[in-house]
């Protein structure tokens, strides 16, 4: 299959090659399972620029154990936070509702399959699966039965399992895969932004992207200049405020920058290389002519002691200083004059 012809479409927007860079901004669950702030972010995400808002549907009981040990970013367990601070469904179908009206898509992570099912008849346009269910091959099949394109995180899994998951989704469902490393925060050391590269030879039938963990935005442009078609970025309304991705959300300013920066990059990423209209004036006065160091009296056979190059580059370019040497001046030259073909001749031997 030709890469250059692989996209998605979720909705009305394509993603892949020839597209703009989709731009994901991650809720998560730093709305602490407030409607209104869950609001306030969509609202947020599409005044910053964003082609989507992510949110996350758990139900702790279907996906986890109440005693599940977590990572030492969470202040409480994994299971109480959410039973205290998770959305609930009918918040999701408010949300999606919401983001309609704004224009701006709703995605959402299930962390279950009974929260996929739940999505489902919600009618949601796509499936955004966490790094921890990337290996999860029996509930990614279920997933897949829907026929909803899915996009699907790799974090703390090795490339024999993301090889895997891809040969189970890659000819069932249209596919996105995201690089990503599942600390909060990375150390950058880690993040081995080449691996976009080599997920993009790997995985052919894959839109490949990168979910990124970082506290900044310096990794997301980066991923962009190495071939990642999608972006995704944890985004809080106050950086301030204690939570569990905390560490790893940037506020919404910086989502606007982000996106800005994004749009900048991928402008600049084309591989041809000619002279632009808007350099043809600046190579006028930059590049250098062969002038007259001396005066050079009409008849004069000229040597390389009376020229040398200076700007402007309007008259002979100084790559030619050997096809000048030895000619004859067929005119007065003053000294300092740029010097053109009409004001020399062959000299006869």
């Amino acid at each position: 299959m030709n890469r250059e012809s692989i996209t998605i479409q979720i909705g009305h927007r394509s993603i892949g090659a020839g597209q703009p860079v989709y731009i994901i901004a991650e809720a998560c669950d730093n709305h602490f399972g407030s409607l209104s702030r869950a609001r306030e972010m969509a609202h947020l995400a599409k005044l910053a620029g964003a082609d989507a808002v992510k949110f996350q549907h758990h139900l702790p009981d279907e996906e986890m154990l109440p005693d599940v040990p977590v990572s030492d970013n969470f202040d409480i367990p994994l299971y109480e936070f959410l039973k205290e601070n998770a959305l609930k469904l009918e918040d999701h179908r408010d949300l999606k509702s919401y983001c309609e009206s704004i224009g701006i898509q709703y995605l959402c992570t299930p962390f279950s399959f009974k929260a996929a099912q739940d999505l489902e008849a919600m009618g949601v346009e796509a499936f955004k699966i966490g790094s921890g269910e990337m290996a999860d091959i029996p509930s990614l099949e279920r997933i897949a039965a829907f026929g909803k394109p899915m996009i699907v995180s790799t974090g703390m899994c090795t490339p024999e399992e993301i090889e895997r998951t891809y040969e189970v989704l890659c000819r069932r469902v249209p596919l996105a895969l995201m690089n990503c490393v599942s600390e909060y925060p990375p150390v950058y050391e880690d993040i081995n932004l080449g691996f976009i590269r080599t997920m993009t030879g790997q995985f052919p039938e894959a839109v490949i992207g990168h979910s990124d963990h970082t506290p900044d935005l310096v990794t997301c442009f980066a991923a962009v200049a190495f071939g990642a078609k999608l972006i995704e970025k944890h985004v809080t309304l106050d950086k301030r405020h204690p939570g569990p991705d905390q560490a790893v959300s940037i506020d919404f300013c910086e989502l606007h920058d982000l996106v800005q920066g994004i749009r900048k990059v991928e402008a600049a990423c084309g591989s041809a290389k000619h002279v632009h209209e808007k350099e043809r004036k600046i190579r006028e006065w930059a590049y250098r002519s062969i002038v007259s160091l001396v005066e050079i009296p009409k008849g004069t056979v000229l040597t390389q002691e009376m020229v040398w190059s200076k700007r402007p580059g309007t008259g002979i370019p100084s790559h030619e200083m050997e096809r000048v040497i030895g000619c004859r001046a067929a005119r007065s030259i003053r000294a300092d004059e740029v010097i053109s073909w009409n004001d020399i001749e062959e000299a006869q031997l």
